[in-house]
């Protein structure tokens, strides 16, 4: 491993090179705010790219061939892709996954209310946050409304700079002595993240007027009632685009890069493949991991499989063992982000185990918690293959750990692809500020693990 920075490696073609890339990657994470929306943003880009939907292919009644893209979805929320291999498919493919969930906070169902002349939205945080970092900051309202005639209305507000924006309130200081004396947890309590929308009382209404003036705005705006809020998908995230950070922009600063950078780093390395590969290429980018990947968008759902079997028919392959021994001899890489070496926060890291930025693709082989919990823990035969692959390539990459054993730790979605017995590592990118409304990541590294991913679906044999 090398212990010099990437900076330090670097020629001008690569810095160039490193730009493009990471310009890119700013432009698709300041449009996937939500997993709908990266769904939508990936497919655009795979049909750009030549990729044509699963089903639109089997009805023409064709068989997959070498070369050929396809790509399967699940309801604008879960994306599987694959790029056919010279190799019977049967044989296992080389596979990338990452998650494209982000913490965020939820609108419930039954959301709209009044409060002394000020109106709300009730809600329902997402995954694990400090709830103290999400007040007070200028917040968007992203989703989607269904009708019960089946219309949909897509929901964007706040991110133009005319559109009004929303805020969480908290305490006054003056007024907080009280509160300071709390655990973090519970400085700011989940029911009252509810989100500030209105203060101005329609005329002539009696009773709730605000509430009254703000459902006659939805209605002219969206169409809707307040019953519509009932089949509706609104999630409320920070307000902002991706921006470069530092003095001399080596980093950026982004909401929702746990996990979208591993999972766009992911989609430009297969889309970039322009060759045939030897073994077939496929990326899958799911729903629902930070909540424990359940769902049907989730990975524990039986979406990849059913897709994988699907694709497998149109290779010619129908009996049910050859979709078994596709999934058992295929490789992944589980990518999801993990822990940068804070010098700020220096107790909670073992330092000669941690990922720092600068430093390339990071390989965990395990995850989990304490005793290794809820980890898939790669073989030692599998870490050597991917070292050869990385090093063959030149790829420069790192191995690390969630932090001190009895700190904390994490999970990915590599034990539920394990499960099929196929050979999984968990990698992915270093990054600072994990789950906070925005986090920070190193542009070298972004670079370097398109690189990485490109080497995998290539060479992993």
């Amino acid at each position: 491993m090398n212990e010099k920075s990437l900076w330090e490696i670097y020629e001008e073609k690569q810095l160039q090179e490193m730009e493009t890339v990471t310009e890119r990657y700013k432009g698709c994470i300041d449009i996937g705010k939500t997993e709908r929306e990266c769904v939508r943003l990936s497919i655009k880009m795979a049909e750009e790219a030549g990729y044509r939907h699963l089903k639109d292919f089997a009805a023409e009644g064709k068989t997959l061939n070498p070369g050929d893209k396809v790509y399967a979805v699940y309801n604008e929320k879960t994306l599987a892709l694959y790029h056919i291999g010279e190799e019977p498919l049967e044989h296992g493919m080389n596979i990338l996954g990452a998650h494209i969930d982000s913490p965020r906070i939820d609108i419930k169902q039954n959301p709209l209310y009044e409060k002394d002349g000020l109106a709300y939205l009730d809600t329902h945080y997402y995954g694990g946050i400090k709830k103290y970092q999400w007040v007070t900051i200028p917040l968007a309202i992203h989703g989607v409304i269904v009708k019960k005639d089946g219309s949909r209305e897509v929901v964007n507000i706040g991110e133009d700079d005319k559109d009004p924006v929303f805020t969480i309130t908290d305490i006054l200081v003056h007024l907080s002595k009280k509160q300071m004396e709390k655990k973090a947890g519970v400085v700011i309590e989940g029911e009252n993240l509810d989100l500030l929308i209105g203060s101005v009382p329609l005329a002539d209404e009696e009773k709730d007027a605000v509430k009254a003036n703000m459902l006659k705005l939805l209605e002219e705006k969206y169409h809707m009632t307040e019953d519509d809020f009932l089949s509706a998908e609104l999630e409320i995230v920070p307000v902002g685009k991706a921006r470069d950070l530092g003095f001399d922009r080596s980093m950026i600063l982004a909401y929702g890069q746990d996990d979208r950078i591993c999972a766009f780093t992911s989609l430009m390395a297969i889309l970039e493949m322009e060759e045939t590969p030897k073994r077939t290429s496929c990326c899958i980018l799911v729903d629902k991991e930070e909540i424990g990947s359940y769902g049907a968008s989730g990975m524990q759902s039986r979406f990849f499989e059913n897709a994988t079997a699907e694709v497998l028919q149109l290779c010619g392959y129908t009996s049910d063992i050859s979709l078994r021994r596709c999934l058992q001899d295929s490789k992944m890489l589980s990518s999801d982000v993990s822990a940068a070496y804070d010098p700020l926060y220096a107790d909670v890291f073992e330092k000669k185990n941690s990922a720092f930025f600068g430093k390339g693709l990071v390989f965990n082989k395990y995850t989990g918690s304490g005793g290794k919990g809820s980890s898939s823990d790669a073989n030692a035969e599998y870490m050597a293959q991917i070292r050869k692959v990385m090093d063959d390539a030149g790829v420069m990459f790192q191995t690390a750990e969630l932090g001190k054993v009895d700190a904390g730790g994490g999970g990915t979605i590599a034990w539920i692809m394990a499960n099929y017995g196929m050979e999984v590592i968990d990698s992915g990118l270093a990054i600072l500020c994990m789950h906070a409304p925005m986090e920070v990541s190193s542009k070298a590294d972004i670079y370097e693990a398109v690189r990485g991913y490109k080497a995998f679906l290539k060479n992993m044999k």
